[in-house]
């Protein structure tokens, strides 16, 4: 099969190439794009791994037009990819050194089935669960249902941790923007008592986010990460695990207060909304002085989040 299209077929060959060039500077240089207007940069990030489908695209384009030079430029976008998230296809690593598994999950207000939902939590055997949007009286039913694998728990506002292991210290964690209203309260510290040494356990549920004709409206967001970010750099336990809905990609720079002091999953994709079709992994697992192994989504329950669950490895202290 000869690759010297016609003379046609040579610019739009060029023109593929072209893009394909853009395309791997925007993959690699996502943290330059302006962030104005419409929080355009974040906008990015948030869908960041789904500029590979555009690469797809271009590829079939240069297979079409049988361009030589369209197939060699788009060597470019894809090393990017696979250096940003190649790794995250891979299986899961073995596991070294003593670990919890946790999961987290927005189980939604608007839950009916929250007995079925706490139920397939269950088995997904974890020692940790952190669950977000409680509300009465579903709040009632995970508590009871919960209580025989998971005999220790914090709720606070909407959001909860259950533990296999006591738990202590149990409050508030104050990351309300400050204009929301009172009474708004999405944010709980625990210290887990576990068989290799004490944790410090976080469970949050940042702002949402909207995306409409202006951009992305992340501003109440990006204020309560840093809050956020502020109360974990000045906990006294070494060893911290974040747990909950973010409402972000932990590519999107709205959630560096936290991705830049906490280490993030080196596994697995785990996009876990919407659960239809899920789009992003906005539900984040995260430690301090450990490490986020593999992180996978688990069947659907009665909300529109997956729930995701990871080990983390842990530095023994025994």
């Amino acid at each position: 099969m000869s690759m010297a299209p016609g003379a046609g077929g040579g610019r739009r060959g060029w023109v593929i190439a072209g893009v394909a060039v853009v395309v791997a500077g925007v993959l690699a240089f996502h943290r330059a794009v302006p962030n104005w207007p419409g929080r355009a940069g974040s906008l990015l990030e948030s869908f960041l791994p789904w500029v590979g489908v555009l690469v797809v695209v271009l590829l079939i384009g240069a297979l079409v037009r049988r361009s030589a030079v369209a197939l060699v430029a788009l060597l470019l976008p894809v090393a990017v990819w696979v250096h940003l998230f190649g790794g995250l296809l891979l299986p899961a690593a073995a596991g070294d050194g003593p670990g919890l598994v946790v999961v987290q999950h927005n189980v939604s207000d608007e839950n009916r089935d929250p007995a079925g939902t706490a139920r397939a939590l269950i088995e997904a055997g974890a020692d940790l669960v952190a669950l977000e949007e409680l509300v009465a009286p579903q709040l009632a039913v995970y508590e009871k249902v919960l209580a025989p694998d998971y005999p220790h728990h914090v709720v606070r506002g909407t959001v909860g941790l259950w533990s296999k292991y006591p738990i202590s210290g149990g409050r508030l964690v104050d990351i309300k923007p400050p204009d929301i209203e009172e009474g708004w309260s999405r944010g709980v510290r625990a210290v887990v008592h576990s068989p290799y040494g004490e944790v410090a356990a976080y469970v949050a549920h940042l702002p949402s986010v909207r995306v409409g004709a202006g951009g992305l409206a992340s501003e109440r967001r990006d204020e309560s990460a840093a809050l956020l970010g502020r109360a974990i750099a000045a906990d006294g336990v070494e060893t911290v695990i974040l747990l909950g809905d973010l409402n972000g990609a932990v590519e999107d720079r709205g959630l560096s207060p936290l991705t830049s002091r906490l280490n993030v999953a080196e596994r697995g994709f785990a996009l876990s909304f919407p659960a239809s079709f899920p789009l992003a992994r906005i539900d984040q697992v995260m430690a301090r002085s450990a490490t986020v192994g593999h992180i996978r989504t688990l069947p659907a329950t009665g909300s529109d989040h997956l729930p995701v669950a990871a080990r983390v490895v842990l530095p023994d202290r025994r």
